[in-house]
């Protein structure tokens, strides 16, 4: 048997070229107490960029897996950060090392929206799945699914002093939801369209709409629970929530009645934006001072909430000059006038701050309030650039100043050619605008140079200067050390019948290969131009086209998404090959071999033999069409441009590739995507009401289950094994030797059976418990139910194992209450559970009263006060620092 070929992996190095991705918004950000308003967070394909923009500089990176990001949200506290991202699932990362330790996994889309509430112990999350669902951050654990919106969810606000959730979507509905009941108690039908945006503001005494008009709608909230304790009538309660086919017109009274007990909504007017389209995205600053709001244009119109001593002094003055006006027309008429009303209008409480004009499309916006009236402004473009501006809310007449612009690490357009130098040390790229070339190892912009619309381009030897092909026809030279423009002299014209799509010199320079608008491939001889071979085969014509080192074969790819691979000696078609799910866009061989990569439209880079035939390996990282790659001159580096706007670098390993593996992984891959689009399980007495349980079933939560059961099954054989011992040294009438333990228990530290089943249960993510359990056979409860008595009465992980055991009860309480041999197990949980859980209460109650009195020791010894007092005293001391400063600048 003779040597196999040995094919080397080609694996992701990095991601460049991106500021900021448009599916995820932009968000401030503070780094280890950092100055407010410097970082902002970006999504940036898959990782999350933390930019410094005062520098300009990249700080931070939050590494992702393989999905898109789709929603940033910090938290309160500052310290860490929520990433949703196209699969669905959710990442909390910690700012101060970038780390993620907490992750969710609930919905089966794209993850469209998340909020924090204000102590930053819960999450909320909105989808495209149109499910709301409420995660406990402290127990890592969701709380529950929210289901009622037809659409994508659009906006999820908690209410700071209720325990209420307001959300919209696309259905065009706005929808309050109380959290207590996890019941629908009121949807607002006032929109005629979308709901793109909503923020609540006056101290959650309003709220404020955007949809698909140019208004932004306000309803007045009025809580009425609140006015019955002042005195106000009160509403007879709706007596259950739980009616049959036959009461749905009692069911409407019931939820009217809900309503009302809990808070009223009544449209209070407009604000006019001066856009015509729709709202893109609606925020505030955090204390909801000010809204910025755009549309799909390019300017932000900002809009400040007065207080109400500044709308009260708004109204004395509008009641002065009405007096002043009527007591001028008593005057000339000679008649008694009524006293004039001066009637509140919401223009006289939200009032238009200013206008921002920026470069290009806007597609994401945040604000930020700072000290002296200072409101900083980031915007999010939609040409890959991320822009700062500043303005003083106090002025009467504010204007924003642009205080930076990130644009150096990226492409205004889509990169469309690349090239690496013959060092291969530097990587070249072209777009609509604008030529870089970048550093490969440190991934920096060396240059960047002002060009037309580049199709194609290539480093002259001797790296000193770059040749690009122009969509208009032009060729363009650049001297690299000056950025100035040169020139070629035209030699020959080779006049064809069709339009030509790609060219390409044979690298002996004896071939010209050029591909035709009419789908053929004609080969000429370069000294004379005269016609040798023409290639055809192909249904739709070839985009792309490369000729292999030595010229013996070249290969084809076509917009009908076959690669064909041809003899250059007598033009035969030695193989065609199916390549991509999609116009194949880009092909090139790597240099010295006859292994080619291609890009195609379908976001995959993928590696081929041409002597054999074969698919080598696939490289997924792309989240839009390919549109080229380059391959470095020694074949260790892969560059790759796509519509996503990043650049990505491949290097090429020392691991090899084996083929069978390779497919068994990409089988097993699909298997495993299929297993988690599958139904979600069901649970036993629920019904598909608004609430649900929050969980997915994943491939996670399925070998968790697996190796929960797989840990019960070898405690049942343990036992039965010392059962048999047992037994075996009673017949025998004398202590024989012990049995030889388990390998995998021997492997632990020789840990008991039932510690083990403990172990592997605790190694299971919290997200995920409740779902692995969800998903685990009936006849393992049981014996699981009698292991957790015995944790129990040792003291071993009783919050865990108690939620283990509340959730087994609540899924399986129809099967474990009419099993008769559970009803002593279930008793002596009971009694344990009580007991046990009243001791660790017990235990907490002394340990908090303890510190309680040192802390008052503490402070009455040295008169120190902690936690929030000393906070408070130190924020005040560092305003009186700022303040006098700002004196000592202003004298000087």
């Amino acid at each position: 048997m003779g040597l196999t070929k040995q094919y080397l992996r080609y694996v992701a190095s990095a991601v460049f070229g991106v500021i900021g991705s448009q599916k995820a918004n932009i968000t401030y950000v503070t780094l280890r107490g950092g100055e407010k308003g410097r970082y902002v967070a970006v999504a940036a394909c898959e990782h999350v960029f933390i930019w410094d923009v005062r520098k300009g500089e990249k700080v931070l990176i939050l590494q992702g897996q393989k999905h898109e990001v789709t929603f940033l949200c910090p938290s309160p506290d500052g310290v860490h950060i929520a990433v949703g991202y196209e699969d669905g699932a959710v990442r909390i990362f910690s700012l101060l090392n970038g780390e993620s330790n907490v992750s969710f996994n609930g919905h089966k889309s794209a993850v469209s929206v998340i909020h924090y509430d204000a102590l930053g112990a819960r999450l909320v999350t909105g989808s495209k799945d149109t499910d709301v669902i409420v995660w406990d951050i402290i127990n890592e654990c969701g709380l529950y699914r929210l289901r009622g919106h037809k659409d994508v969810i659009t906006q999820a606000l908690f209410l700071r002093d209720k325990n209420l959730l307001v959300t919209c979507s696309k259905d065009s509905f706005v929808k309050w939801w109380d959290l207590d009941t996890q019941h629908c108690f009121k949807t607002m039908v006032g929109h005629r369209s979308e709901v793109w945006g909503m923020v609540l503001l006056s101290q959650e005494s309003r709220l404020l709409t955007g949809s698909a008009d140019s208004e932004l709608r306000a309803w007045d909230i009025n809580y009425l629970e609140e006015a019955k304790a002042e005195g106000e009538p009160k509403v007879k309660k709706g007596k259950t929530l739980l009616v049959d086919d036959d009461e749905e017109d009692d069911k409407e009274d019931v939820d009217e009645s809900l309503e009302e007990r809990i808070l009223s909504c009544e449209k209070a007017g407009s604000i006019l934006r001066e856009a015509r389209d729709r709202v893109v995205s609606l925020t505030t600053d955090r204390h909801a001072r000010v809204i910025a709001c755009h549309g799909n244009d390019s300017v932000l119109e900002l809009f400040t909430v007065l207080s109400e001593e500044e709308v009260q002094k708004k109204m004395t003055k509008k009641l002065k000059k009405a007096k002043k006006k009527a007591t001028k027309a008593q005057e000339a008429s000679g008649e008694e006038t009524e006293e004039p009303v001066v009637k509140k209008m919401l223009k006289d409480e939200i009032i238009r701050l200013t206008n921002i004009k920026a470069s290009s499309k806007i597609r994401w916006v945040d604000c930020l309030s700072c000290a002296g009236g200072e409101l900083k402004v980031v915007l999010l473009l939609q040409n890959n650039t991320v822009e700062t501006y500043s303005l003083k809310t106090s002025h009467k007449t504010p204007v924003a100043d642009k205080t930076a612009r990130l644009t150096l690490g990226g492409h205004r357009t889509d990169v469309r050619t690349l090239a690496f130098s013959s060092d291969n040390l530097a990587v070249l790229s072209a777009s609509g605008d604008t030529v870089k070339v970048w550093n490969r190892s440190t991934l920096q912009v060396i240059r960047t140079m002002a060009c037309e619309y580049a199709l194609c381009s290539l480093f002259v030897p001797g790296d000193r200067q770059i040749i690009l092909g122009t969509k208009s026809g032009k060729l363009q030279i650049f001297e690299l050390g000056s950025g100035r423009r040169l020139t070629v002299k035209h030699k020959r014209t080779l006049q064809l019948e069709e339009d030509v799509l790609c060219v390409k010199f044979s690298p002996d320079h004896r071939l010209l290969a050029v591909s035709l608008l009419d789908c053929t491939v004609k080969i000429f001889y370069t000294d004379t131009l005269k016609f040798f071979l023409s290639l055809y085969g192909h249904k739709l014509p070839v985009l792309c086209l490369d000729i292999s080192h030595d010229s013996t074969i070249i290969a084809t790819g076509s917009a009908d998404r076959n690669v064909k691979i041809w003899g250059l000696d007598f033009g035969d078609c030695h193989r065609s090959m199916f390549a991509h799910d999609d116009s194949v866009m880009f092909l090139q061989f790597v240099p010295k071999t006859h292994l080619f990569f291609t890009a195609g439209k379908d976001k995959k880079i993928k590696q081929w033999d041409a002597d054999k035939f074969e698919h080598i390996q696939t490289l997924e990282g792309h989240h839009r069409e390919v549109w080229c790659l380059a391959i470095s001159p020694n074949g260790d580096h892969l560059v790759s441009s796509s519509h996503d706007k990043s650049l990505r670098l491949w290097e090429r390993t020392r691991e090899p590739i084996i083929l069978e593996e390779e497919r068994e992984m990409e089988r097993e891959a699909e298997f495993e995507e299929s297993l988690a689009k599958g139904d979600a399980p069901v649970v036993p007495g629920e019904t598909q009401g608004e609430a649900a349980p929050a969980g997915k079933k994943t491939v996670e939560t399925v070998k968790a289950a697996e190796r929960i059961m797989e840990a019960l099954e070898l405690y049942k054989g343990e036992t039965r094994k010392m059962e048999e011992h047992r037994y075996a040294c009673e017949s025998a009438g004398k202590e024989l030797p012990p049995p030889q333990p388990n390998p995998i228990l021997m492997a632990f530290g020789n840990v008991s059976p039932s510690r083990y089943v403990l172990d592997v249960i605790k190694k299971v993510r919290s997200s995920e418990l409740e779902v692995s359990l969800l998903v685990l056979p009936f006849p393992y409860v049981p014996e699981l139910l009698k292991l957790f008595n015995s944790y129990i009465q040792q003291g071993l992980e009783v919050e865990l194992v108690c939620r283990c055991l509340f959730f087994l009860l609540k899924i399986h309480f129809g099967q474990i209450s009419s099993n008769q041999m559970l009803l002593s197990v279930i008793d002596e949980l009971r009694t344990n559970t009580l007991s046990k859980v009243r001791e660790i209460r017990d235990v907490m109650g002394f340990n908090s009263a303890a510190l309680q009195f040192l802390q008052r020791e503490i402070e009455s010894k040295e008169d120190i006060m902690f936690f929030a007092d000393a906070t408070g005293r130190l924020e005040e001391k560092k305003k009186k620092r700022r303040k006098r400063e700002r004196a000592v600048l202003t004298i000087a």
